[in-house]
């Protein structure tokens, strides 16, 4: 049985990180004294369901966690430095900090270690998350034990629920260009400029102007969608968040 720790400290572990390529030490205490932290514990980089949902979502809403008062979103998993590095530069999640947990020390402690031998992973995390205050664990949100690898409580809308259910999320952006094409370029720095996130869908070898007339009727890029709906160019864009 997985003990939920709320009201407890936090393990006190010193993390082998990397930096300028060379390790690195960093403690429980620097990432965890006076602030408020959200971490969330996964079984491996990499693997589908972290890379497809856990670590992507949490990044997505880095920005309406840290104005709901979060300081820093971690991500832990019983993985080397170099794993971890490798993984967040995949990933592109620059809003999320990556600790590795390499001996599985801080998990032990926390009593989510499990062993995953039969899928050659040796011991992992159990998948959870946690609300950390000072240290202190405040709220915990721990999969259900079932078999398999459960992805039901442990995601960043439930976390944001808890913290503040009536907070704004951010409508899904995506963004089409194609190499060289100066009117994307203004409009993917007009997003950043708003911070608003975009996945970006570039033309090429497998999608042309075609796909681009296809879906949209329209021959040029950018085209622009958000939150499911067609805003258009780049002028469209300036209008849009103007």
């Amino acid at each position: 049985m997985l003990e939920n720790k709320e009201t407890q400290k936090i393990p006190s572990i010193t993390f082998k990180t990397r930096k300028n390529n060379e390790f690195v030490d960093v403690s429980s205490d620097e990432l965890f004294n006076n602030k408020t932290v959200i971490v969330f514990s996964l079984p491996g980089a990499f693997t589908p369901t972290c890379s497809s949902t856990h670590l992507p979502r949490y990044n997505e809403l880095a920005g309406v966690f840290k104005e709901n008062g979060v300081d820093e979103i971690i991500c832990m998993s019983v993985n080397d430095a170099f794993v971890m590095d490798a993984w967040k530069e995949d990933q592109e999640a620059e809003n999320v900090t990556l600790i590795p947990d390499g001996n599985g020390e801080f998990t032990e402690g926390m009593g989510m270690l499990v062993d995953k031998s039969d899928l050659g992973f040796g011991k992992r995390s159990w998948r959870y998350s946690m609300l950390v205050k000072n240290g202190v664990i405040e709220k915990q949100f721990i999969e259900p034990e079932v078999p398999g690898d459960p992805f039901e409580v442990s995601g960043a809308d439930t976390m944001l629920n808890h913290i503040n259910p009536s907070a704004k999320k951010p409508e899904a952006v995506s963004i089409i260009t194609k190499p060289g094409c100066p009117f994307c370029t203004n409009a993917k720095a007009l997003l950043k400029e708003k911070g608003m996130t975009y996945d970006e869908i570039s033309l090429g070898h497998d999608a042309t102007l075609r796909s681009v007339r296809a879906i949209t009727g329209n021959d040029t890029v950018p085209q622009i969608f958000i939150g499911g709906k067609h805003i258009g160019g780049s002028e469209e864009l300036e209008k849009y968040v103007a």
